[in-house]
């Protein structure tokens, strides 16, 4: 088959291997008919992830038809079109059995790897690194989808793939984001980052209740598609985030801040942001908390900070004093992908809200690589690469 394949740092190239296998009773096999390009996808193509090796097959928000499925799976058959979730998890521990699925205590290979650098292993993800499980991604012709009895969705007939494929991730995880704020009637709540999980934050926060939703970015079309979503925007590039933020909250600040930036921020040039690009040039940090730091000042006494943004490693300079004197509470994680798939679904059957809004391209899988590098690069308007293998 044809799949993405990680050769290093900005090197990402379509190859042809072997086709994925039935390897346990409860595996299945998915033919994919669109998968997308995630930003968490760029700290892979960036450098930032470890434990990456050449060859590794890439990407994590895949939908297809199912193939084959092992003599355990009673739930699906082939000719079924699922949405397999990012995370994997074997439903029967007792972190998936309280719906904590990317907490699975059983779906990394690799469990050990993780328990060395983060205390104990999360769950096991889909093509992001060995420490994760190793396991070959969506960015394929084909997918092993393992534990497929619990978390791939099926989708009924007369809905497109361009509406269904983010509850992969992108949807659930903007959707958790804003649970996780802990949005009450009439909350102000303010978004770092306009990328695609941004835009999934901003129009879940309304489905919580949010009175205003402010988001920040520095990207027009970003801000746009976040104003389009009934957003007020700030521009960091243009006026001083904390400032405006306390005017536009007579002081306070706001209720709720939710970080949707992770490792990779962008400051606007102050000489914090200076140095977190030193330190990361030099090997002497993985992560830029820039967006996080800002989050933390700006949220209002006993507020709440939300963290889907992936970070990987150990920030510096995260205010704590601040965090701590001020009563904040934080909530963070990878996303429980079940827990809300099936919800979320009869949003989309309802018409609550069409997911394809975010989709700023489509394009085949061979065009993959050269689609890494306009995300990464922010060309061309890309918001969201919709693949089709």
């Amino acid at each position: 088959m044809r799949a993405l394949c990680w050769h290093g740092k900005g090197d990402v190239r379509v190859d042809t291997v072997p086709d994925p296998k039935i390897e346990d009773a409860r595996d299945a096999i998915v033919r994919i008919t669109a998968t997308c390009i995630c930003g968490s996808d760029l700290h892979l193509y960036n450098g930032f992830m470890p434990t990456m090796e050449p060859g590794d097959i890439i990407g994590h928000e895949p939908m297809g038809i199912v193939e084959e499925v092992g003599k355990s799976i009673t739930n699906l058959k082939p000719g079924d079109r699922v949405v397999v979730p990012f995370t994997i998890s074997c439903g029967d521990c007792w972190f998936c059995k309280k719906q904590l699925y990317s907490l699975c205590d059983k779906s990394n290979r690799n469990a050990e790897v993780a328990r060395k650098v983060m205390g104990q292993s999360p769950a096991g993800l889909l093509g992001f690194s060995h420490t994760m499980g190793g396991n070959p991604g969506g960015q394929a012709e084909f997918l092993r989808v393992p534990f497929a009895d619990i978390g791939p969705l099926k989708i009924p007939d007369g809905i497109p793939d361009e509406q269904v494929v983010f509850l992969s991730d992108i949807f659930p995880t903007g959707y958790m984001a804003a649970e996780n704020a802990q949005i009450e009637a009439g909350d102000v709540v303010a978004i770092w980052g306009c990328g695609p999980v941004g835009q999934f934050a901003i129009r879940s926060a309304w489905m919580l209740g949010a009175g205003r939703v402010i988001a920040i970015d520095c990207v027009p079309e970003r801000l746009r598609m976040a104003e389009q979503g009934k957003a007020e925007t700030i521009n960091f590039e243009e006026k001083n985030v904390y400032d405006t933020l306390m005017d536009m909250t007579k002081g306070r600040g706001p209720d709720s801040c939710i970080d949707c930036v992770g490792a990779e921020a962008h400051g606007s040039g102050s000489f914090e942001t200076v140095v977190d690009k030193a330190k990361e040039t030099v090997g002497l940090a993985t992560d830029r908390g820039y967006a996080l730091r800002e989050a933390i000042m700006c949220c209002r006494k006993g507020g709440t900070v939300s963290i889907p943004g992936v970070y990987i490693g150990f920030p510096d300079n995260v205010p704590m004093g601040p965090a701590m004197n001020k009563g904040l509470t934080f909530k963070m994680g990878q996303t429980h992908v079940p827990k809300y798939s099936k919800f979320l679904l009869e949003k989309i059957q309802k018409g609550e809200i069409d997911p394809s809004f975010v989709i700023t391209h489509q394009l085949s899988l061979e065009e993959a690589p050269a689609a890494y590098k306009t995300f990464r690069d922010k060309k061309d308007g890309c918001i969201k690469v919709l693949l089709k293998p």
